[in-house]
């Protein structure tokens, strides 16, 4: 492989990226890579690669850190499904007490399938259907965020149907952007999310004397992958601003839901201590004498999740060096739909010279590429590698394309590791056609 990089998105990283050093679950013992007390080489020797593999451990710790931050404010943390949907995964937040947030009737089924009480879910989204809006009021859940005119309207009617009052709060558009992408960014008044503050004010308040919305909270969510305190200031700020003003109003709210988004390191971030995240936070809410929603998801199983995959090819064209492995876009979108960075590695730590090359799948797209000029090491085919900071958004947005089979997900406890979704077969492809 080429010793001299290309100019690309990943030039900058100029030396060895090893992200064992700071995610938590992961090890090496001797020159072998392990998931907790699991060999990733047993894992690929019993399950095949491509494959999801997830840390209980390192999921477990980021909640309890972040649930430990808050002390002994009131607070509720609300894990956002849409990052990770897997049942497995839905059942360890369970067991460790979280809310749930979700943003369709399908994530509102998983939760059922697993027993969740409906009172530890928060509905959040800007297209919730009538039989979405049905299903979940007979749920009855914590909180609807509702994001429209149009959809408060929908919500009073399905409850008069149903003789039942909604727990509602309004998304508030806190025009705050922030985010690691414009796709991801989504507090801003150019974005569909929430509702600008004087309408929303006037729906609370044409609402107050309902008979069927029952207004419980005030809501905002300002994007992803933030890294600085700066923009939760000011939006939560704001929101708190709202909240006192309703207050004057005679609408006495229970929540003050500030969202998610907190950001992981994938390659050089440097995320927000938990500690301060929460200090601040808790500094501008505490006075309000109200319960805290925050709806973290991708802060929580980022880190803990990688693919395992296996080096199909090398090959070099005119000084570019390729590794094909047996992953693609399909398994795993981020770096085709965002730019994203997410670091390689070998499961054998690699050793010689630092040489870089593009790591590509097997798609029928140029854009299939997970990594430009990225210095991997020596390569050979059949070699073992890790694609790190994968658990968020990361199965939740696989598809089948190329009529590609979706990837086993495993996850492991300690010296235990279990399949928590079978790999798909070729009549999964066409099941249903």
């Amino acid at each position: 492989m080429s010793a001299v990089p290309s100019p690309s998105r990943n030039s900058r990283i100029t030396g060895v990226v090893d992200p064992v050093r700071y995610t938590d679950g992961y090890s090496y013992r001797g020159s072998r890579l392990y998931c907790e007390g699991v060999a990733m080489e047993e894992i690929a020797e019993r399950v095949g690669t491509p494959a999801y593999v997830y840390s209980r451990a390192s999921i477990e710790q980021a909640y309890r850190q972040l649930d430990t931050a808050f002390g002994k404010l009131p607070h509720t943390i609300c894990y956002a499904m849409k990052a990770n949907s897997n049942l497995g995964i839905l059942r360890i937040f369970a067991a460790l007490g979280s809310g749930f947030d979700i943003v369709s009737g399908g994530e509102l089924y998983r939760l059922r399938r697993i027993g969740v009480p409906g009172n530890r879910i928060v509905f959040s989204g800007v297209g919730k259907s009538r039989e979405e809006i049905r299903e979940a009021l007979r749920a009855r859940i914590l909180l609807f965020n509702v994001e429209s005119a149009a959809e408060l309207d929908l919500l009073a009617a399905e409850a008069s149907r149903l003789r039942v009052r909604a727990a509602a709060s309004i998304r508030v558009n806190p025009d705050v952007a922030a985010g690691g992408h414009p796709h991801i960014s989504t507090g801003h008044h150019r974005h569909k999310f929430g509702i600008d503050w004087d309408m929303a004010r006037k729906l609370y308040l044409a609402h107050r004397d309902s008979r069927w919305i029952g207004w419980q909270g005030i809501s905002a969510h300002i994007g992803s992958q933030i890294l600085t305190l700066a923009p939760y200031r000011q939006a939560v700020s704001r929101l708190a601003g709202f909240f006192r003003d309703l207050g004057r109003a005679g609408i006495a709210l229970k929540y003050l839901d500030c969202g998610g988004g907190l950001g992981i390191r994938y390659t050089a971030e440097q995320p927000l201590d938990k500690a301060a995240y929460a200090a601040e936070l808790a500094r501008i809410v505490r006075p309000l004498g109200c319960h805290l929603l925050i709806e973290p998801g991708r802060s929580l199983v980022g880190p803990a999740g990688v693919i395992l995959m296996r080096v199909l090819y090398t090959k070099e064209n005119r000084g570019k060096d390729f590794v094909i492995v047996d992953a693609a876009m399909n398994d795993f979108m981020r770096p085709a739909l965002y730019g994203a960075t997410h670091p390689v590695t070998h499961v054998r730590r690699a050793s010689g010279r630092l040489t870089r090359a593009d790591v590509v799948g097997p798609v029928c797209e140029s854009g299939d590429c997970f990594l430009q000029d990225w210095p991997l090491g020596k390569t050979s085919a059949g070699d073992l590698l890790v694609l790190w900071g994968t658990g968020a958004y990361g199965f939740a947005q696989a598809s089948n394309y190329n009529s590609r089979t979706r990837p086993e997900e495993v996850l492991v406890s300690g010296r235990r590791m279990q399949s928590i979704r079978r790999r798909e077969s070729r009549a999964d492809l066409v099941r249903g056609e």
